[in-house]
């Protein structure tokens, strides 16, 4: 009996924090009551049917399923990208470092945003950042299975002889290198971290960025990067690597992604500094505009790198263990044994590139967004609007003059003010 009472109050406090802010005080009254009740069974119960009723809120039971939704994804995730026995004992570390520090990553750093800069306050950020965290457990196992499929050596034979000419090396054979060493995986972790706390901060409550300035940023990106994934499914390489397309057939997607490359962000920073406005001073007009544009881009093109990086991962991991997927993307080729071979091989050594991309793209974001800002119209709010930053309409009282150095109103100021008022 008595470890069940600091049981339950440890679980009372817990589901304190997973109700709204608005529900809390409510929460928290209820809790305390239990102290008007009897210590032993009866306080235990009074707690019990706390948690209990407190469970009972739509809101709490939805967050609940989603955190649990969230854990089992990340376990799902991180089991499939966890090194087997086989392979060398730096590159098996590396790889479960990079496991480790990505779990610890998502568990960590919302709750460090939410800390400083509160939690998400719109459904746009709340399916922004839902989309990003599935997209980087989606990345985990694929990029497993690439990385170990590229180092595994073959014995001997023809598929040695290939291995030979795409990678340019002479490994031992029947060796597993199990993909980046320490370095390679701290590069990667430092691109993540990067990606989670650029999303986190601008979905943030306290960050001055409108939803629609998230939504308009997320769909651009969203079709820059399908039409990349279209272009390159299977890793990035000076020519399209689409097994559909071939020769000249692919130059009308690729023209494409290079418009909206430059083009998505430019118009999304151009839509999005355009909703802004001026209260008073049109000097301020360039500033209204540089922050949503700065936002929009910087969304616009990390959302199309992010889509690329994991649909092309996942495309080329699928690729290495499903007899269906090869079958699908070379349908109609008769290809052997040695050149199906060759071309997983290929596939897996490109998607390295994609860390590039994840690196460039936002960088271009960043800078055509603000490019696209300076091009939008701003406009300031109508007379008798009510916004304080805007001319009285008609009927409407004078504003209050503004008070001198000294911080008072002087007396004619203090009388005009009120009769104003």
């Amino acid at each position: 009996m008595s470890w069940l009472g600091p049981v339950a109050a440890a679980a009372g406090r817990v589901a304190v924090r997973l109700l709204p802010a608005a529900r809390r005080d409510w929460a928290e009254a209820v809790w305390a009551e239990a102290h008007d009740v009897p210590a032993g069974w009866p306080r235990l119960a009074w707690r019990t049917g706390g948690v209990l009723l407190i469970a009972k809120e739509g809101q709490m039971a939805r967050r609940i399923g989603i955190l649990l939704l969230g854990a089992v994804a990340a376990g799902a995730a991180a089991w499939g990208a966890w090194p087997g026995s086989a392979g060398s004992l730096s590159h098996g570390a590396a790889d479960q470092g990079d496991v480790i520090i990505t779990l610890a990553l998502l568990a960590c750093l919302p709750l460090l945003t939410r800390w400083l800069l509160g939690p998400p306050d719109s459904r746009a950020a709340r399916r922004l950042r839902a989309c990003f965290y599935a997209a980087i457990l989606a990345i985990m196992p694929a990029k497993a299975a690439a990385e170990m499929f590229v180092g595994a050596v073959p014995r001997g034979g023809i598929d040695r002889h290939t291995f030979d000419l795409v990678t340019q090396g002479n490994p031992l054979p029947g060796s597993i290198s199990g993909g980046p060493d320490w370095g390679g995986e701290i590069l990667i972790l430092f691109i993540t971290a990067c990606y989670l706390a650029v999303i986190l901060a601008l979905t943030a409550r306290r960050t001055p960025v409108a939803p629609a300035t998230l939504a308009v940023g997320a769909r651009a990106g969203l079709v820059l990067g399908l039409v990349m994934y279209a272009v390159d499914p299977l890793g990035v390489d000076q020519i399209a690597t689409n097994p559909w397309l071939h020769g000249s057939a692919t130059d009308p997607l690729v023209a494409l992604a290079w418009v909206l490359l430059f083009g998505a962000p430019m118009a999304a920073g151009a839509l999005a500094g355009s909703r802004g406005y001026v209260p008073r001073h049109p000097g301020q007009a360039p500033t209204v505009r540089a922050w949503p544009g700065f936002a929009a881009g910087l969304v616009s093109n990390g959302v199309g790198a992010l889509t690329v990086t994991a649909l092309g991962i996942s495309t080329t991991a699928l690729m290495l263990k499903s007899a269906w997927m090869r079958g699908w993307l070379y349908h109609g080729q008769h290809l052997t044994a040695s050149a199906v071979y060759g071309r997983e091989l290929y596939a897996s050594g490109n998607v390295a590139f994609y860390a590039v991309i994840c690196v460039g793209f936002p960088i271009i974001g960043l800078i055509m967004g603000l490019a696209g800002a300076g091009y939008a119209s701003v406009t300031g709010p109508q007379p008798g609007s009510g916004d304080p930053g805007g001319p009285p309409g008609p009927g409407e009282p004078e504003p209050a003059p503004d008070p001198p150095p000294g911080g008072r109103l002087t007396d004619t100021g203090a009388r005009t003010a009120l009769r104003a008022g």
